[in-house]
């Protein structure tokens, strides 16, 4: 809820710049939105106890649109700045690095209202002729506009998965069901996905089905039968997302389950396999001539075509058949015994150390690394040098008064674009861990990313390097990165690559991650968390780690305390 209310000011504040406001009034709401955003305390029960207007930031205006918003899920405002607007000209806003001022520019001197005018804007060359627009601004935005294009479509796993979960736990509300499953690229853990799959056994399909059409937050019911119902629900209040559930009997669940989940290469695979063996493989089950000789359970597929079981997210034909693959020791979430990068309201985080630390204790975690911004992280309260001097005393206080739990004291560093890190080294030496991560100037030329990144790498201080291409998932593309150099001095110097478990990026990607596993990298999975619930989000990085054929050796944080602790000493050695 309050991550909407957040984004309900934020999008005041871009249209009433882009309808050519004053800067100060259009601040004034990305401030309550900053405020929103940081806010410990749940909403509603502000709301109860009549406290909103005495939130610090919040006057009685805002508290009023707050309270609007909590009781409509609208704020008038908003609605009339949309209504003044062409409609299709927020949207311009989802081109990364393209800002309201610009659009406000674009609409009042060229008329540009939706993409297809900017798009003609660029090819006509009008756009590139205004104030300010040369041929590498025009340049960044088709190519944002390109970046767009590719990306649209598919919904990001972190916002699927949780759609997923509470439509399956609606189907259960019908009454008993024997077995039931989310399948497709969502049970391979793909980063985004094109529709939900859900796959259930059951006698009575078409009631099923009607139930499952009935679910409150429908917006089409696109087909309900006696066997497979298809839906649309809002994800967000961004995009809609197609939903299909096809019913089958027990007795195929395992094979159609199987066939559901994909991936088409990996099936294709599959039927090949039942080819050479006279066999015949299809969504109802294994069958020689017309007897079925497995179906029922999904491993009796693997086990009677001869080949391992396969995890759902190797699921791709990317090597996934080899014999000497031990996909039974791919990383799982009980491996994790800590996190290696989380923010505190020491900079742009919500919670204390404590606060962390307890929650990391609910997780079993056995240690944990705050690694708070660094001082040109501005926008994000990052720390001067005296703020971190202090900063490590408190860290190492909390990690004396706190039993169950070691609690080092990190920092996340950023890596300028003149290829230095943002504290002296006296300061990183301090630290118990250092995530050297870049923040800024991503298309820098000179030096490269890739230049900077691996200069951090051969920094003996820097343990792990943090999210390495920058990426944020359909929003912003990642840096014109060499990920094998990186990979290559990451080895070299025993500097860990990051899987950020943050939906939005992970980051680094499966394919990039197996490049890495390849060549000796050791991966940290972290959560880059901004509060205690961000902890739990963990689950996002292993199965990205596992499509990259990661196992618990390969990973920082599953090892015990004092081997981790051996580890970050000769890693700076």
């Amino acid at each position: 809820m309050v991550k909407e209310l957040a984004g309900a000011f934020e999008r005041i504040a871009d249209l009433l710049e882009i309808s050519g406001s004053d800067t100060f009034r259009s601040n004034s709401y990305r401030r309550v939105s900053r405020i929103l955003k940081n806010l410990t305390d749940d909403i509603v029960a502000l709301r109860e106890a009549n406290v909103i207007a005495e939130i610090p930031g919040i006057g009685k205006s805002t508290a009023a649109k707050i309270e609007e918003y909590l009781e409509t899920g609208k704020i008038k405002m908003l609605e009339d700045l949309k209504k003044k607007l062409p409609a299709g000209l927020p949207d311009l806003l989802r081109i990364p690095g393209l800002g309201p001022k610009k659009i406000a520019m674009f609409y009042r001197e060229l008329d540009v209202k939706n993409f297809d005018d900017l798009s003609a804007a660029i090819e006509d060359g009008t756009l590139a002729q205004l104030d300010g627009m040369g041929a590498k601004s025009v340049q960044k935005i088709a190519d944002g506009i390109a970046f767009l294009k590719t990306s649209s479509g598919r919904t990001p796993f972190g916002l699927a998965l949780p759609v997923a979960e509470e439509l399956a736990d609606y189907l259960r509300e019908f009454g008993p069901i024997e077995q039931i499953e989310i399948a497709g690229s969502l049970r391979r853990g793909c980063e985004t996905i094109g529709d939900i799959d859900l796959l259930c056994a059951h006698d009575e399909g078409e009631a099923l089905i009607k139930h499952f059409v009935a679910y409150p937050s429908v917006t089409r019911v696109l087909a309900s039968g006696e066997t497979k119902g298809s839906i649309t629900i809002p994800v967000r209040s961004e995009r809609e997302i197609q939903v299909d559930l096809r019913v089958v009997p027990s007795e195929s669940f395992g094979a159609a389950l199987q066939y559901f989940t994909g991936s088409l290469d990996h099936n294709v695979h599959l039927r090949g396999l039942a080819q050479k063996k006279s066999l015949k493989l299809n969504e109802w089950g294994l069958f020689s001539g017309e007897e079925s000789v497995a179906g029922a359970e999904e491993s009796s597929i693997y086990e009677k075509l001869g080949v391992a079981y396969v995890p759902p997210e190797l699921r791709e034909n990317r090597g996934e058949f080899d014999p000497d693959l031990k996909v039974d020791e791919l990383i799982e979430i009980d491996h994790l015994r800590g996190d290696l990068h989380m923010h505190t309201t020491a900079s742009d985080g919500k919670n204390s150390i404590e606060e962390m630390a307890a929650a990391a204790k609910k997780l079993g975690y056995k240690y944990i690394a705050i690694s708070d911004h660094s001082k040109s992280s501005v926008i994000a309260n990052g720390l001067s040098v005296e703020r971190m001097w202090e900063h490590i005393e408190t860290i190492h206080e909390a990690d004396k008064n706190i039993d169950g739990i070691k609690i080092f004291a990190a920092c996340e560093c950023d890596i300028l674009p003149d290829a230095t890190l943002d504290y002296p080294d006296d300061v990183l030496a301090a630290c118990d861990l250092v995530v050297a991560s870049v923040h800024f100037a991503m298309t820098r030329k000179k030096p490269s990313p890739t230049e900077r990144t691996i200069a951090a790498i051969e920094n003996p201080y820097v343990t792990i390097i943090g999210h390495p291409t920058g990426r944020l998932i359909h929003k912003r593309p990642a840096m014109d990165i060499d990920i094998p150099a990186i990979v290559e001095a990451a080895a070299k110097n025993n500097t860990a690559l990051e899987v950020n478990s943050s939906w939005q990026r992970l980051d680094l990607k499966d394919t990039h991650v197996r490049m890495a596993v390849d060549a000796g990298v050791k991966i940290a999975i972290d959560t880059d968390a901004h509060s205690t619930d961000d902890l739990s989000r963990r689950h996002y990085g292993v199965r990205t780690a596992r499509r990259g054929f990661v196992r618990k050796q390969d990973v920082i944080n599953t090892l015990p305390l004092a081997k981790l602790t051996k580890w970050l000493t000769q890693s700076r050695e």
